[in-house]
């Protein structure tokens, strides 16, 4: 990559600008809006495939595909961690290349680069090592699921560079296509599952398909051809280590999120009912999404907010954490009103908890996205090792706290709001001591 200020980050920069009809405030409300219906539509879509795929399915074959489903989940929101850091190096090169531009250049990192490699090489190693654990995954198709997991990983890192390329060169409208595209491909691909009869193989492939998304969108966007290759604040071995440190922070967000169902499950003692069990595993699941699902995301416009909020990084929390709470205690209010009612009555009477209990997990979710606003500040100011540890941290305590002795409702509420207050604790605590 090129040394010094950056045509291309000018071009890209302009080109979003241009596009946000004036001011900052405006092209704010654009971005939170394309953002939002890009989150819409990705979130609509998901459901819809998992619905689809369990009509079309049926209980044993939707076991098989939900297992895929769940460990390419995993793995995915590891590299996470990729579109993360991506957005703040491409986000903080920019901004070090319009304050700097008559200093002495530095030598720039390349995000494209690095990301590939490490798709690369988790594909490599998801099929090196596949031998020692697809027996315990995979009950059917178990090499094609580890062909097809290898190449989605490999396409992933390309997919998740993109999107925090776009994200760090604040170009919104190409970043809600690029979220739209990836959710409607899989959409497009279950309706023609339907209607041809496919099974379940087609399920498989479906799952993995959508992050061939970026293919589509460089095709078809100059401003994303421009966005692909942008530089990053630091050199190639350095960046590579923030964007590891950044992926393991996101695989124990991974686990606190797609494998809470398994923890719960594994810390399940003799006398826990299986019926609550799984009312327990579906209600975590639904108070989740309301609020995971936008904050996923807007990853990208979190990062970028920080990054330009470095001198007031805590005041410039308060705004997302405060619509974080807001909306966690109307859904909590409405849990507790509703919740029960909409369980049995949707879902079936086996599924019977409480509306105080459904309360206390929309309680869980809202600090659960309070660890997520606090992990994007903690980032973007370059505190890969902070970050991760309250990610980690949080997963320790959810963990642990499965394992004291009250009823599956309780211990899993608990865990539920203490632990990722524990890990955003954590984070506050470093980002009060970066804004002394």
């Amino acid at each position: 990559m090129t040394s010094g200020p950056d045509p291309e980050i000018s071009a890209v920069s302009d080109d979003a600008s241009g596009r946000s009809s004036g001011g900052h405030s405006s092209g704010g409300r654009s971005a939170v809006g394309r953002v939002t219906i890009a989150t819409i539509i990705a979130a609509a879509s998901g459901y819809l495939v998992l619905l689809l795929a369990a009509r079309q399915l049926g209980a044993t074959g939707y076991a098989v595909f939900a297992v895929f489903w769940a460990a390419y989940g995993l793995v995915t929101g590891a590299q996470n961690g990729q579109l993360q850091e991506t957005t703040r190096t491409i986000r903080a090169a920019s901004e070090r290349l319009v304050s700097a531009a008559s200093e002495t250049p530095t030598r720039l990192g390349r995000p494209l680069l690095v990301n590939v490699g490490i798709g690369a090489a988790l594909a490599v190693i998801v099929a090196a090592t596949s031998p020692l654990w697809s027996g315990h995954v995979f009950d059917q198709y178990r090499a094609l699921s580890v062909v097809l997991l290898a190449v989605g990983v490999a396409s992933f890192a390309v997919y998740a560079h993109l999107c925090g390329a776009l994200s760090g060169s604040l170009s919104w409208s190409p970043f809600a296509v690029l979220l739209s595209v990836d959710a409607l491909i899989r959409l497009v691909g279950a309706g023609i599952a339907v209607a041809f009869g496919w099974g379940v193989l087609a399920y498989l492939v479906i799952t993995v398909v959508g992050s061939v998304s970026w293919i589509v969108v460089l095709a078809t966007s100059s401003t994303a051809r421009r966005a692909v290759g942008l530089p990053g604040d630091v050199d190639d071995r350095r960046l590579a280590g923030n964007t590891l440190t950044a992926m393991a922070a996101a695989l124990a967000s991974a686990v606190v999120v797609m494998g809470f169902p398994v923890l719960i499950n594994i810390t399940a003692r003799a006398d826990d009912d299986s019926r609550v069990v799984g009312a327990v595993i579906l209600a975590v699941t639904l108070t989740r999404a309301p609020l995971l699902v936008p904050l996923n995301s807007f990853q990208g416009v979190l990062i970028t907010r920080f990054v330009a909020a470095r001198d007031a990084l805590l005041r410039s929390l308060a705004v997302p954490l405060a619509a974080v709470v807001v909306v966690g205690a109307i859904g909590a209010v409405a849990a507790w009103a509703i919740g029960s009612w909409l369980l049995t009555h949707i879902f079936g009477a086996d599924f019977t908890l409480g509306g105080g209990t459904i309360a206390l997990f929309m309680v869980g979710a809202t600090a659960l996205g309070l660890l997520t606003v606090t992990g994007a500040a903690t980032l973007s100011v370059g505190a890969h090792r902070w970050y991760a540890a309250g990610w980690w941290v949080a997963a320790i305590a959810c963990a642990a706290l499965l394992t004291v002795p009250l009823e599956v409702t309780d211990r899993v509420a608990l865990s539920l709001v203490v632990g990722p207050l524990v890990g955003a604790g954590v984070h506050l605590g470093r980002l009060a001591t970066f804004s002394t």
